[in-house]
């Protein structure tokens, strides 16, 4: 694996961890409710995804 492949996992990762934070920052707060379960990790992937794309200039 060449090291681009593994800066853009990286980066992909990144964006879930910063998002799957945020969404539970949100979840303290009760802004979100604590029983959200599985889906927060579901919700952390998708947003992490376009955090990913937008900050690698795709969208």
């Amino acid at each position: 694996m060449n090291n681009k492949t593994k800066k853009e996992i990286w980066l992909f990762i990144s964006g879930f961890g910063i998002m799957f934070a945020v969404l539970s920052w949100l979840q303290e707060s009760s802004i979100l409710s604590k029983d959200i379960g599985w889906t927060k990790g579901f919700y952390a992937v998708i947003s992490g995804f376009f955090l990913y794309k937008y900050f690698r200039g795709g969208l």
